[in-house]
């Protein structure tokens, strides 16, 4: 039986629900396209020592800041997203995949001639992931693009009540636009999270929340720390605000759940709300988009955990990246 705390929790978090619409959020960052080859490998290839996979079947789906903005639009958020792709073919599958997620709103996709849209294809044999290839550049924007990236997203912090900066390293959230964006955004009063990446959190100066799981959290300050380790994480992850000027941090540690700290000092445990984990991939941006829309309908930072707790839950048990739906959230909350 649930004890009377658990109770007055998942009440909140049922509330908090049902404001999540209420919310406007503005999707910055990297945009990707997941592909996955699923079929059966029963032998090997006589032409090199590796398994001949015979496929069966193809799926494709939104990645990266798309993950974050499908996310968000599920749970009845209305996103504003700024995106970029390559011009080819891949793009266009991106661009119809995320205006379908996001209808009626319309995201901005910017095309750069220069570079490839953003691709992960997993090529997967039975429940067994074989090998993953990218088509990616990681270089930072250029001009003309990053100016118009930049002066495109401003205009719609008009009209947002909060942003989430997904940053996997592919050259859109350079250290300039993070400044910009983040500064501006604080001008506003509106509450930034920040999907991070890389080993700098210089740009992330300012940010209203910063969510790295562990490894991130390790890389950033260099040495390993087990997610099982809570006092370790803690203190690290308070030496990293400190360094880098970041207001909170959120940090993701799997099954062992997720470890709050607030700039007024109060540190706080969230458990895992997943019943089974099957796939971790994309709980990460699960975890941001449920904060910022939280922290656009002013809930507490707490609170914005809690339910990014159960909504994360919800997620690791499905295969690859997945959205967590408020029926699915609910029914989380009854077990």
């Amino acid at each position: 039986m649930p004890s009377l705390n658990q109770k007055a929790q998942r009440a909140k978090a049922l509330k908090l629900l049902d404001r999540l619409p209420l919310a406007t959020v503005l999707c910055l960052g990297d945009l990707m396209l997941d592909r996955y080859i699923y079929g059966q490998a029963e032998r090997l290839s006589p032409e090199a020592p590796v398994p001949v996979v015979r496929v069966q079947s193809r799926k494709i789906s939104l990645g990266g800041l798309g993950n974050v903005a499908n996310n968000l639009a599920v749970l009845g958020v209305t996103v504003k997203a700024v995106g970029l792709v390559g011009d080819d073919p891949f793009g266009q599958e991106l661009k119809g995949l995320l205006t379908k997620a996001l209808n009626p709103e319309k995201p901005l996709i910017i095309v750069d001639p220069t570079r490839p849209t953003t691709v992960k294809t997993r090529l997967v044999a039975g429940i067994q992931q074989l090998v993953r290839y990218d088509e990616e550049s990681t270089e930072l924007l250029a001009d003309p693009i990053a100016p118009k990236y930049e002066t495109e997203a401003i205009k719609l912090l008009t009209k947002v009540k909060a942003v989430a900066l997904s940053d996997y390293g592919k050259g859109v959230l350079s250290p300039s636009l993070l400044s910009s964006i983040l500064a501006q955004a604080k001008e506003r009063g509106l509450p930034t999270v920040v999907d991070p990446k890389g080993a700098d959190y210089e740009p992330y100066r300012g940010a209203t929340l910063v969510t790295p799981n562990c490894q991130e959290l390790s890389l950033a300050v260099g040495k390993s720390i087990a997610k099982s380790d809570s006092k370790g994480l803690a203190e690290a992850g308070r030496k990293l605000m400190e360094r880098h000027g970041l207001e909170n941090l959120l940090i993701t540690r799997s099954e062992e759940g997720m470890t709050l700290l607030e700039k007024n000092g109060h540190t706080q445990i969230i458990p895992t709300r997943a019943r089974a984990v099957y796939d971790v991939s994309g709980a990460g941006d699960t975890v941001m988009g449920v904060m910022a829309a939280a922290l656009a309908v002013g809930a507490t930072l707490a609170e914005g955990a809690e339910l990014a707790a159960l909504a994360a839950g919800v997620v690791v048990g499905k295969v690859g990246a997945a959205v967590a739906r408020p029926e699915e959230i609910r029914d989380s909350l009854a077990c």
